[in-house]
This record gives C-alpha cells, structure tokens and sequence, in this order.
C-alpha cells in the first residue's frame, strides 16, 4: 500500500504542474505586508529568537522563521509565478537576494499602531515605513549601479505585485478586552488606517494591489480553547460564532473599501481575494479535499484531510490538542510535570498546524484555491446574508 507521505507528495507535484500550465500569474517582483499568515521570517529576525522545531520540518528540514511545518499560501504563490520565495525585510544574514521582492510581513502585526502589549511591533503602518525606506535605498543603489544582483529593478515598484493578509491580530487580539459590538464598531478605524498605508503605497508607484481578507478566526484551536468552552457561543462547525462573524463584518467592510479605492484609483488593479469562503469551505467540507483532482492532471484518490480544527503540533490530545500554556515544539514544567507540544505523525490529514496557523498542506490547498480565480471580487450580496 502507497504511505499517505508518498500520495501526499505526488499531489504537489500534482498541484505544482497544474498551476505551472494553467494560471497565468507573473510579475518581475512581489512585495508583501502581513502577519504570521506570510511571515517568511521578520519577526524572528527581528526581535532576534529562532523558532523551535518541528516548525518547517516537512520541506525546509529545520524552523524558517515560518509558523508552520513547511511552506505558507505566499511560498506557493511564488512558486506558481516562478519566483523565488521572499526574504524578510530584517533578515540580513547571509546577503538575502531582494531582486524580486520582499517580504514586510511579520507574525502578530496588527493593521492598528502597536502599543505595548502587542506581541509584534510592525504594525502594519511600520512595515509601509519599512518599504518606503527599502525603496529610497534601492534608488541610491541602483544611481551609483551597485549590487544590481541583489536589489529589483527601478520599474519593478510600479510592475510588481503587492499582497496584503493582515487584519486578523486586530480582531483576533481584541476579544481580550472587548465585547463583539465595540469590536464591530472599532472596524471602521481599523480600515482607515489600512486606507492610509495603501495610499501611500500608490504615492510610490504601488499599481498592482492583491487584498487576503481574513479568515474564520472562530474556527482557530486557540480561540475554540478560550472562547469556546460553552457550546452555547458554538456553531455547528465547532467555531467560535462571534469571531466569525466580525471576520465577516471586517471582510465587507474590506471590500467596500476596495471598491472605493478602484474608482479612486482608476489606474490600479486591486484584487479582493475572498479567503474566508477559501479556509471555511476546507473546515467545512474537509473530507472532501485534499485529493489530487486538478483536472487534465491525475485522477488517483488521495486520503484527504481528516482534523479540521485540532492542532497537529500541541498538548492536551483531542478534541483541540491545544494548550496555551505551551507552544508547538516547546518543553515546560507545569503542577510538576515536564510536558512537551509535540507534532503529530501526519501532518498532511491536518488543517491546523499549532492552534493558530495552518499546516502546509492546507496552505497548499488554500493556494490553489486562490489561483483557480473562483474567489476573487465576489458580490457583496452573497458575503453576508444575515446583515442585508
């Protein structure tokens, strides 16, 4: 019998060869702004810490700075448009080859400033500064032509690509301290902000705008462990209904503000990408993906995924095999016994990588999503129905 490792591994050979022959997705460079969902590295490099293993364990051999055991959505992403995978911003170890992007993201970044509880302090506005400044100096250095094989090109900050997934930490990190509806109505200062970075990117040359809405935060380990301990706040996936339903409010009000800043900008183009429909559907339907079914390309049946919501990296087992207390791959003494979040064997069945991220397979699946061009600029009608 075939191991579901080696299945697992033929499906994205599957998957790369089908996006390579079927999207049409290039650009000379990519920038990208965000938080752990990319985070290539900036945090780690930044505040100066490695992150334990068994993170990056199943493609990378040893922790990439990634929050996951292998490659995120922004990895596949690059692969599909023949790019090498981005360097963070902060890493400067090693001469990091920015040639054909960067990478802003950092894990904990909230679209808000940072204040001093956050657990990132590139804020989304701080990570603009970061480009503002990455960009000056690239135009110094290519004025006096020096290390043009290690920076972009003058016409790539007006023809490259520029991601944003951020948001989440400012929903996510609020339910701390807030009920739903101050949360609810905090939403529209948060996307001011957000209003304001993207602005100052166009002022720069930014034209090619591709805007992650955010996932169903409701539907995290972490969030189930804390909130959702009364089955009562529960929906019938499981997940925490209050956060996912300020994901959906945040995620309209995204795309209105998309939508206004196409007709201000009419000389852009700006690409809401719906991954909230994306990641539910997977939690929804998780039985049913995962199998090798790109069309024209293979047919055999691969096992698919079988926890939704539970951690594969974690303490406690079932049903969440999460513990706050402990983080994926590190040892803690707790009430006298020395416990460990371990990975789990087969990392391909999960969803959820530590309680908060996805595991590389997901972030596989969630990637050819994105470049089957089924998910982007969907109607505002059919995003939510409960508040028309």
């Amino acid at each position: 019998m075939v191991s579901k490792k080696v299945l697992f591994q033929v499906f994205l050979f599957c998957f790369c060869s089908a996006v390579a022959n079927s999207v049409e997705f290039s650009y000379p460079a990519v920038f990208n702004f965000g938080d752990s969902n990319s985070d290539t590295g900036e945090l780690a490099a930044g505040l100066g810490f490695l992150l334990a293993p068994p993170n990056g364990q199943n493609y990378f051999n040893s922790p990439s700075g990634r929050f996951c055991n292998g490659r995120l959505i922004v990895d596949f992403l690059m692969d599909a448009m023949k790019l090498p995978f981005l360097n963070a911003y902060m890493d400067s170890v090693g001469l990091p080859n920015f040639q054909q992007g960067c990478n802003f993201a950092a894990a904990g970044s909230t679209i808000l400033p940072a204040t001093a509880k956050s657990i990132s302090p590139f804020g989304f506005g701080v990570q603009v500064s970061q480009f503002l400044r990455f960009r000056a100096r690239v135009l110094e250095l290519l004025e006096g032509k020096k290390l043009d094989q290690y920076i972009p090109s003058e016409d790539c900050f007006e023809k490259g690509l520029y991601m944003f997934d951020i948001g989440q930490n400012d929903l996510a990190g609020a339910f701390y301290s807030k009920n739903l509806n101050q949360i609810l109505a905090s939403i529209p200062t948060i996307l001011l902000e957000f209003e304001t970075g993207i602005k100052k990117l166009y002022d720069h040359g930014a034209r090619n705008l591709w805007i992650h809405n955010t996932g169903p935060l409701g539907c995290l380990p972490q969030v189930v462990a804390k909130f959702g301990t009364n089955p009562s706040k529960l929906d019938e996936l499981g997940c925490v209904s209050s956060h996912n339903q300020a994901a959906k409010t945040f995620n309209l009000q995204l795309q209105v503000l998309c939508n206004k800043l196409k007709g201000q900008y009419t000389d852009a183009n700006i690409t809401y990408v719906d991954i909230f429909t994306i990641k539910s559907d997977l939690i929804a339907n998780y039985s049913r993906h995962g199998k090798c079914n790109l069309r024209n390309y293979c047919y055999y049946m691969f096992a698919g995924f079988e926890q939704p919501i539970m951690a594969c990296c974690g303490y406690g087992g079932p049903p969440l095999n999460y513990d706050s207390r402990v983080s994926c791959g590190l040892t803690k003494i707790l009430n006298g016994t020395t416990i460990t979040a371990k990975g789990c064997n087969d990392s391909s069945v999960y969803v959820n990588w530590d309680g908060i991220h996805y595991t590389e397979a997901a972030n596989q699946y969630v990637a050819s999503q994105i470049l089957s061009r089924n998910y982007y600029n969907t109607p505002l009608a059919d995003k939510m129905p409960f508040l028309l």
